[in-house]
């Protein structure tokens, strides 16, 4: 089991208002498997993802990565456990402006302490597999929305980790563009054998899940298993 969440709550209080972001979720995600959420804006998808990811915590309720419970876990320990077994792609791509794609696929190994051959080799290769081993030496202004979120695929994949999370990977990309990225990320799913989760509000994403799951008001229905793309 690479991710579980058991009673997973989340409250946002505003003054004296509690708001539920999440209501007692429960949820699983085994290796290889490419599951979507898909919900509408407010739905307490972006929510869910950020308690994944460690970046906030749940109010109640626990986040299990690869077995491990992480509630009591200190910032630093949640920093490490991201950099090894969580890779992330953003809508906006996040990447650093001033680095080159090649150097912000290689920035996680960097911080990982791994041997500049190897980082050479392992950033390399993911560019060759997302299609852009020869626009590495450009920055991210000097490619298209699609590549640059390539290039976010690539440095998700490049520390080799257990789960990725991609929040609305399609949302600032035309229709073909976004399908282009869905096959790419599938395909690599596949390859890498590694658990993709993907939150988003398009449709079109869907098809290419083995297993859907809708989220509303803060509450998932497990759609099941599809044949994917």
């Amino acid at each position: 089991m690479i991710l579980e969440t058991r009673n997973l709550t989340k409250i946002y209080r505003v003054g004296k208002e509690e708001i539920p972001a999440l209501r007692g979720v429960n949820f699983t995600l085994e290796a290889g498997d490419f599951v979507v959420i898909n919900g509408p804006s407010g739905s307490g998808k972006t929510t869910f993802l950020n308690l994944i990811a460690c970046i906030d915590k749940p109010t109640s309720g626990e986040v299990y990565i690869d077995g491990q419970p992480t509630s009591q876990l200190s910032e630093g320990q949640l920093a490490e456990l991201r950099k090894r077994k969580i890779g992330l792609v953003f809508q906006t791509f996040n990447l650093i402006p001033v680095l080159s794609a090649y150097e912000n696929v290689e920035y996680p190994l960097i911080l990982l302490g791994v041997s500049r051959k190897e980082r050479y080799q392992r950033t390399m290769a993911l560019l060759e597999e997302v299609g852009l081993k020869d626009l590495a030496n450009r920055r991210p202004d000097e490619l298209s929305g699609g590549q640059r979120q390539r290039v976010a695929i690539a440095r998700a994949l490049v520390t080799n980790p257990k789960l990725v999370l991609a929040d609305e990977p399609t949302a600032n990309l035309d229709s073909e563009t976004g399908k282009q990225v869905m096959s790419i990320m599938r395909r690599l799913n596949e390859e890498h054998h590694v658990a993709f989760l993907v939150v988003t509000h398009d449709p079109m994403v869907t098809q290419y899940a083995q297993r859907t799951v809708k989220i509303r008001d803060g509450q998932l229905f497990d759609g099941g298993r599809t044949n994917g793309a």
